[in-house]
């Protein structure tokens, strides 16, 4: 659903910019109190992932494909305000580099695969895991359909951006049932690789999981005929420390493996929005991109011509740009936050 150059007129692709640049804000203030020991590192990795994952377009039907948005992978995962910064480093990452997602939209681009996924997504994916049971099935079943709402959410808002300054005269009525059925469709496999992506992290360590913590029933002890709340557990042991780098690493490896070399298989066909605004006149007032002329633009590398190998060096390269970006974002952001909350620690200390 990256939005081109030319879809949205100028003042709205400004007033979503503003937007997009208000929402970084507070999420950059958001995330210092969702980064820790555990998110921070792998905040990083979630946005390589979700990068590499957009790249294997999957088949819905009629010719069209779709990929993951990624927003409510991302705020399970690590956090909402986090989500947002995760996915919003993906975008730039795109833009800048691969000629995906117009430079003038990227406003655009942020606040609906972003802002709307995210938002959307984990506010449903909260609501769910408060009434479902307390256990880990239930995250995951609750993640699969925050996942699926959110991409026609996202369509929608798209819908309505272009109702509001879309650069062509076509009918939104129409424009709207096509996006919305059509991501109906994408939404489904963005559910899947959601859910299962969710699940995979809580069998191997439900605490990196942010959407999982606090929902661990305590555990009762019968005591003199009452039931009482048992013990604490005892901390997280060194052993489980580097299973956290384990995790880390698998993560990267396995996002490697799908740019470098799954992605090649990858469906060919448009994507849904690309679909929609061939069939109904939305990109006639495209514009080239204006780093159309980047050595990595299109998703392969220039004068590289095996196409397997181009595409494959370019994926390599996406995730490795952009782990080391989210992972410098988020380190940054971490950093802050131990130095906001260090006078204070201190302050109560000589008060004491």
């Amino acid at each position: 659903m990256h939005v081109p150059d030319g879809f949205i007129n100028a003042p709205t692709s400004a007033a979503t910019g503003v937007i997009a640049a208000g929402a970084v804000a507070v999420s950059l203030r958001g995330a210092r109190r969702e980064l820790d020991e555990r998110t921070a590192p792998l905040a990083g990795l979630v946005a390589a992932f979700i990068f590499a994952v957009q790249m294997l377009n999957f088949p819905v039907a009629a010719g069209t494909s779709g990929h993951l948005l990624g927003g409510a992978l991302a705020a399970i995962l690590v956090g909402p305000y986090t989500g947002v910064l995760c996915v919003s480093v993906v975008l730039l990452m795109q833009g800048i580099l691969f000629a995906d997602g117009g430079l003038t939209a990227l406003g655009v681009n942020i606040t609906n695969m972003a802002i709307v996924t995210t938002v959307v997504a984990y506010a449903l994916f909260r609501g769910l895991v408060k009434v479902l049971p307390r256990t880990r099935r239930s995250v995951t079943a609750a993640s699969f359909v925050a996942a699926l709402v959110s991409v026609p959410a996202a369509a929608l808002a798209f819908t309505l951006m272009y109702a509001i300054g879309g650069t062509t005269d076509v009918s939104i009525g129409k424009v709207a049932t096509a996006m919305v059925g059509v991501h109906v469709l994408i939404g489904i496999g963005e559910a899947v690789i959601t859910a299962l992506t969710v699940g995979a992290v809580i069998a191997v360590r439900p605490d990196l999981v942010y959407g999982a913590r606090g929902l661990t029933q305590k555990l009762k002890l019968r005591v003199n005929g009452e039931l009482v709340d048992a013990p604490e557990a005892e901390p997280v042991p060194v052993a489980a420390r580097t299973s956290h780098r384990k995790v880390w690493a698998a993560g990267l490896v396995t996002s490697l493996v799908l740019a470098g070399f799954v992605s090649f298989y990858a469906s060919a066909n448009p994507d849904g929005l690309e679909k929609v605004a061939a069939d109904h006149g939305i990109d006639k007032k495209t514009e080239e991109h204006s780093t159309a002329g980047s050595p990595l633009a299109d998703y392969g590398v220039e004068d590289v011509d095996d196409a397997r190998l181009s595409g494959g060096l370019a994926g390599v390269i996406g995730v490795g740009v952009t782990v080391v970006a989210g992972t410098g974002v988020f380190w940054a952001v971490r950093r802050r936050r131990t130095q906001d909350t260090s006078p204070s620690d201190t302050t109560s200390l000589t008060s004491v």
